[in-house]
């Protein structure tokens, strides 16, 4: 069966070819009903618009690319179905490329996506540490989300790494636990020191002194077995974690010694990463970075951009605590 075309769109509503793509784009001034007479006629013969011809006379693609340095995708994947959500509205595709932390790699692609005229790029991370900018050709708005640019060019969307150890802390005062430890990742990453920041400044606000020092080392349940191990002389109520992996190692040690959870120790974990999470005996109270609301205001931001309304600065998302066995809920 042949494809409706404008042309037929045109004669089965009794107007010019011109009339029609202005009616059927919403350009020119028209008349309602010839409007209507014209949407009628496309419908009733399942007319859809050539959206390359479309894109050619708006001057744009329609198209935007991801990058991320995140291989695993256990960070880029989220803040990508987020970016879609937003971006799908307005009917705009993604090119995803993996640079597998090879900066050659990486000029490559924004060679190749300049190439295919996308309207824009989301430069996604695994960590929020600082990274070298990505040079892209005149009028293509760059945004960065898991990540921000050295120079501090470029609306970069972060989450809220220091609201989330606040939340974490809060929790645990609430429920009246008093020697509280903490124990993260290594003291290098600007989100581990971030996360302490956090707790720490809760634990002020409320007037508790922490459970010994801030133990920082991997994000490894290796570390978290360890750590334990090394904070039993100091009985703390809570532990509070860096990550949902080093939670399971705590967990491990807490076990192993006969210290039930959450009845003598209750422990929050940081990630709300699913496998980690729902497989901890028992289940892991954990700090949500929301990452798919991440990708939303990255694409958000770039569509601002791309409408000539750029946004400048570190913009953070708000976490969510979700509560479950290892904390009493």
């Amino acid at each position: 069966m042949r494809r409706a075309t404008i042309r037929d769109v045109a004669a089965a509503a009794g107007v010019s070819i011109g009339t029609a793509s202005k009616a059927l784009n919403g350009q020119g001034k028209l008349r309602a009903e010839t409007r209507e007479r014209v949407a009628a006629a496309a419908q009733e013969l399942g007319f859809a618009p050539n959206t390359l011809a479309q894109a050619l006379l708006a001057g744009r693609s329609y198209t935007v690319g991801l990058i991320t340095t995140d291989s695993f995708g256990r960070f880029s994947i989220p803040v990508m179905l987020g970016a879609e959500d937003a971006l799908g509205i307005g009917q705009i595709s993604v090119f995803m490329c993996d640079t597998r932390d090879d900066p050659e790699r990486e000029e490559r692609y924004v060679e190749m996506l300049a190439a295919r005229r996308v309207d824009g790029l989301i430069v996604a991370g695994r960590r929020i540490e600082p990274r070298a900018p990505v040079r892209t050709g005149p009028g293509i708005p760059v945004v960065y989300a898991m990540t921000q640019p050295a120079n501090g060019h470029g609306p970069a969307v972060l989450p809220d790494d220091e609201g989330g150890g606040r939340l974490a802390a809060e929790h645990l005062l609430a429920i009246g636990r008093r020697r509280i430890a903490h124990i993260t990742g290594p003291e290098r990453f600007l989100n581990a020191r971030l996360r302490a920041r956090g707790f720490a400044a809760a634990l002020l606000a409320a007037g508790v002194e922490p459970c010994g020092h801030t133990r920082y080392g991997e994000w490894t349940e290796r570390w978290g077995r360890e750590a334990a191990g090394q904070l039993l002389a100091d009985r703390p109520d809570a532990i509070f974690c860096g990550s949902d992996q080093i939670a399971r190692g705590v967990a491990d040690t807490l076990r192993a010694v006969g210290r039930r959870i959450p009845e003598d120790v209750a422990l929050v974990g940081f990630d709300n990463w699913a496998p980690m999470a729902l497989g901890a005996l028992p289940p892991l109270t954990s700090v949500d970075m929301c990452l798919e609301e991440v990708g939303r205001v990255a694409a958000g931001y770039l569509l601002a951009g791309i409408s000539g309304d750029p946004a400048h600065g570190v913009h953070t998302v708000p976490c969510r605590l979700v509560v479950r066995e290892s904390s009493g809920g």
